[in-house]
């Protein structure tokens, strides 16, 4: 009997402190829908964007982004980026990428590997989404405080 309760505390414990990631989570088809199609990023704002340089998805400049298309593909979380600035070198690769139901827009950018070869990926917020417009909230440090960056996407 000591053992079955031994037994039960352990699992009690073992389930209780479990932690949860970004990709362990359900997934919200809804807002995966809603950005499902073709998009342009208008603007990249962050405090302090006048002075500060943010290297976005370990790429290149965040301003470089700015007239970026990108190509969401909701029945399969596949998709495109396309980074077409004339002021920052051309750039394409495929992604893949969900929603989960916490609000996390979570990507991998794929450079002709495969999804599951890449071990690293990026976790962004989703906000504001409309039919025509949605943004995707990075956070950032800057000398030990956490900024926002924000992409704004308007359907092409």
């Amino acid at each position: 009997m000591k053992k079955l309760i031994l037994l039960l505390t352990m699992s009690v414990l073992a389930f209780g402190c479990k932690t949860t990631s970004a990709t362990s989570t359900k997934l919200d088809t809804k807002s995966e829908v809603g950005i499902k199609g073709n998009w342009t990023i208008s603007s990249v704002n962050y405090p302090g964007s006048d002075v500060i340089k943010v290297n976005s998805f370990d790429l290149v400049d965040s301003k470089c982004f700015i007239g970026s298309t990108w190509k969401f593909i909701s029945n399969n979380n596949k998709g495109q980026m396309t980074l077409n600035s004339p002021k920052c070198a051309a750039y394409t690769t495929p992604i893949t990428w969900f929603i989960n139901k916490e609000g996390q827009f979570v990507m991998k950018i794929l450079d002709e590997a495969k999804a599951k070869t890449v071990k690293s990926g990026y976790v962004l917020t989703i906000a504001n989404q409309t039919g025509s417009s949605f943004q995707l909230i990075d956070k950032i440090n800057v000398a030990g405080t956490i900024k926002d960056v924000t992409y704004q996407f308007e359907k092409n």
